[in-house]
Parts: structure tokens; sequence; C-alpha cells
């Protein structure tokens, strides 16, 4: 990992960055109201909402991580170069993770911390909501990392160490984690805004809410390795201030248009459009199966595309069926569409899973209906009539079922719910096993993460190599098959 960044330069080109905190769309601009002889100190405002702006990668990021993982899941399927699919070596470099993001919010918090920087920092709003709100964006990205490759740099990362970092394993990122966003939910001044908040326009009880949500989220992935953990993580997300996310409350990222695209659109129809990655015939088969209705938002048609076929074989069907579903339909998908971060459909079966694990109290079926009923409403293919039909068929219902039955049924929902975010979806198939997956043809078995890149080995190479050796199946360090520390 790689960091090496002239600060004078960078708070040059951060204080040109102009974008209101107040807007709620990546393009709003205003005026940042700033001291012009401050030019060494950062725009923290600026820097926020660059981060935000590209918030919308953790869930779509064609050709890098989360598509990767969405290959994995078997919610895309490569149309063209099929390699991936069928799990040639894959490593994605998060360079632009640590450099970007990462980076951009630790300036916020050491400025917002700092006894002299704090008090211009302070000019875009509360010193105390600008670090939670960064160090809840930290946790995110960070989860985020850890969840695709396992061990990563952590705590010793974003120094100015020349990218020369030793990995920390994933149980102690996640104990981290837990602690940060619980710390910054607990940090906010409550109703005071801050600028360059595109996401929430600096409403602090969605801040919370976000952080609690994904505070569960995480809890769950310990099902298997630490349930006592998990636990008592999840309920401590649960019984924080602002709670988790409820009925209608989908957290997404706008896109004005212009210069600031939503980038599944911008994909297959943007300035240079393609066509890689299809719906995959895994999903779409599930989907008709079963009568779930949102085939008609998940696709540009129902027309799944077979998974991890050879190029010719790929090449082949594309000819033959011209109707292949691109991801998302284009009633859904729109130059101006948003994102989905977090939503309530995830958390409502989360928390379905949770109580049929015994950790929590609530219902088990109405959380698991409340779940999906809100994933139908968040794609706009409700009605009453099909939902009320779905979830009373045999395949779907939990009535009468037995407890391992009614877990699977939860998961293969959870699975169907974070389409297309292939982050959540690779991380609840590998925690759960569901829905099961058959790996391509030709090949035994499907990766259970992503490996480390070039970059590392070239730049951090000890202790890359240290951390690839935990990784070592069939006598090949860092090898995709093996799994991180929750994965069981």
């Amino acid at each position: 990992m790689r960091i090496i960044i002239d600060k004078a330069l960078y708070a040059l080109l951060s204080a040109g960055i102009l974008l209101s905190a107040a807007c709620s769309k990546i393009n709003d601009f205003g005026n940042i109201n700033q001291n012009p002889g401050n030019t060494t100190q950062p725009v923290t405002s600026a820097l926020l909402t660059n981060v935000l702006s590209g918030i919308g990668g953790y869930t779509w990021d064609a050709g890098g991580v989360v598509t990767s993982e969405g290959l994995y899941a078997q919610y895309f399927s490569e149309t063209q170069y099929t390699d991936i699919s069928r799990y040639a070596k894959n490593s994605p470099d998060w360079t632009t993770y640590y450099a970007g993001a990462l980076y951009d919010l630790q300036t916020i918090i050491n400025y917002n911390s700092g006894t002299t920087t704090a008090v211009t920092a302070a000019i875009n709003g509360s010193n105390n909501n600008q670090i939670a709100i960064a160090r809840i964006l930290k946790a995110y990205i960070f989860l985020f990392l850890t969840d695709a490759y396992g061990d990563i740099p952590y705590k010793g990362a974003l120094k100015g160490d020349n990218g020369i970092v030793a990995y920390d394993t994933q149980q102690s990122i996640y104990t981290d984690i837990f602690k940060e966003l619980s710390q910054s939910v607990a940090q906010f001044d409550n109703g005071v805004t801050v600028k360059g908040d595109i996401l929430f326009s600096g409403n602090t009880t969605k801040w919370k809410k976000f952080a609690n949500s994904i505070h569960a989220l995480a809890a769950l992935r310990l099902s298997k390795t630490d349930p006592a953990t998990g636990k008592l993580e999840f309920n401590a997300a649960l019984s924080a201030d602002g709670g988790v996310l409820g009925t209608g409350e989908n957290y997404t990222l706008a896109y004005p248009g212009g210069t600031f695209l939503n980038p599944v659109y911008n994909f297959y129809y943007g300035a240079s459009p393609r066509v890689d990655y299809a719906v995959s015939k895994t999903l779409t088969d599930l989907l008709t199966s079963s009568n779930d209705d949102r085939i008609n938002s998940y696709g540009s048609s129902p027309v799944g595309f077979p998974y991890g076929l050879t190029r010719n074989d790929a090449v082949a069907f594309s000819n033959a069926n011209v109707n292949w579903a691109r991801i998302l339909a284009q009633s859904t998908l729109t130059a101006t569409s948003p994102i989905n971060i977090i939503t309530a459909g995830e958390v409502f079966l989360a928390r379905a899973e949770a109580a049929e694990l015994g950790w929590t109290n609530d219902d088990v079926n109405s959380n698991y209906q409340n779940g999906i009923l809100e994933s139908w409403k968040l794609w706009n293919v409700y009605n009453a009539a099909d939902y009320n039909a779905y979830i009373a068929q045999a395949s779907v219902t939990l009535a009468g079922q037995s407890a391992t039955e009614i877990l699977k049924r939860i998961n293969i929902q959870e699975w169907i719910a974070h389409f297309p975010n292939g982050n959540l979806g690779f991380a609840d198939w590998r925690r759960t096993g569901y829905p099961v997956l058959t790996p391509a043809p030709g090949q035994t078995a499907i990766p259970r993460r992503l490996s480390y890149s070039s970059t590392e080995y070239s730049l951090n190479g000890s202790n890359t190599n240290a951390a690839a050796s935990k990784y070592t199946v069939s006598g090949n360090p860092d090898s995709q098959l093996g799994t991180v520390w929750w994965d069981k």
C-alpha cells in the first residue's frame, strides 16, 4: 500500500474543490467560507464531498473489487472475457482506496482534532460531527476491504509510511470497527449540520442509523466463527442511539447527471459504453422459478446469461441472444438513478436471521416478510396480490419449516436483496452457503477471497508475503480458495 502525497500540493488541490455541504447532489456547487491565506490546510468539507461522491463504487465498480465479488456470488456473468468468472487469479489493486478516500477521511479527522487546525476546520461544521462521520466512513470502507481480502493494513496505515505497513488480522480489524462505530454514534453533537455532506445533508440521525445498520450487518458475519461476540455486537447496534433502518428508510446516493452519472448507467450508456457484464442466469432462474417480480427491475430482460462460460461459448450465446439481461432494467436505470448504499430490506432480513439464531427477541416471520416487502417496494415492483402470493408459496414461506430450512430461506432472501452489491452478496454467500452455487463449468471450487495485488508485493513485500501465507491452499500462498476469518 503506497501513499506518497505532497501535502501542500494536496491541500491546494483540495481547496479548489468547491462543493456545498448543504446539498444532496454531487455537483451542487457553493462557496466555501475559507481564509485564502490558509492554503496549506485542506478544506474538510471538500474532502468529505469527494469521498461521498465515490461511495457508489462500494456497491458497483465495473472491473474492480465489487464486480469481481458479484461474479463469484453469481449475480453477474461475463459476456466476452470470462477469465474472472472462470477463476483466473484475480488481484484488484486497493491503492485508490487507501490513497484516496481513506486518506481524505484521515485528513478530516486529523485537522478536526489538532489544537490549531480544528478552529479553521470548524468553519465546515462541528469538529465532533466531522470526526464522527469520517470515522463511520473509514469503518465502512475498511469493512469492505477486509471482507474482500481478509487481513489488510489497518492500524499502521494512513501514517505517511510510504507503504511499508504490517497487515492486521481480520479479527482485530472487526473488533476495532465495532468500537469505531459505537464511539462515532456517541460522539455526534445532535442537530449540528456539517458542510460537504451530500449523502445526508448533515442529518445526525441518519448518520447514526447508517453506522448502526452497518454495525448490525457486520455483526452477523460472526454467526459461525464467533456467535457470542456477534450476538453482543448485533444487540449493541439495535440499542444504540438512533437505532437501525426501518420501514421505508433506504439510504441512497443521488446522481445529478452531467459529469456525475449513475455508475451502472455510465457503464452501459456513458461516453465509453461497454457490455462486459450481464445478469447471471443463476439469479434470473431463481427469480423466475419463484415468481419474484424483482426480475422486472434487476435486469433489462429475464434472459439471464449462463455463468462461467468459455470466451467462445459466451460470445456465441451473446450473438444468439441479443436481448440478454443487462444489469438493472432500463425503467430502473437512468443517468440520474440513485445507487443503493444500505436498505431497509437488508436490515429487516438481518434482523430475521438474528432472531432465528436466538440473538434477539424479534419476531422472525414479521422481519422476514418486511424484508421482502421493503425490497419489492425499493425496486418498484410491489403490488399486494403478487407480493402476498409470493410470500405464501411453498418455496418461500417460513410456515411449517424446520429451523435449518428457515435459516436457509432467510439467507437466500438476503442474497437476493443485496443485488447488485457484490461485496454484500459474496460475503453472505460465503458465510451461509446459500443459495447453493455451482462452480463455473470445468472448475472445482468457487473463490472465497480476492488475492493481494502485484503492487503490494512490489512495495510492501515482506508484510504481504507474511499475510499471504495465511491463505495457503494446496501449497499456494495467497490462494483465492483461502478463507477469511469469519468464513466457516
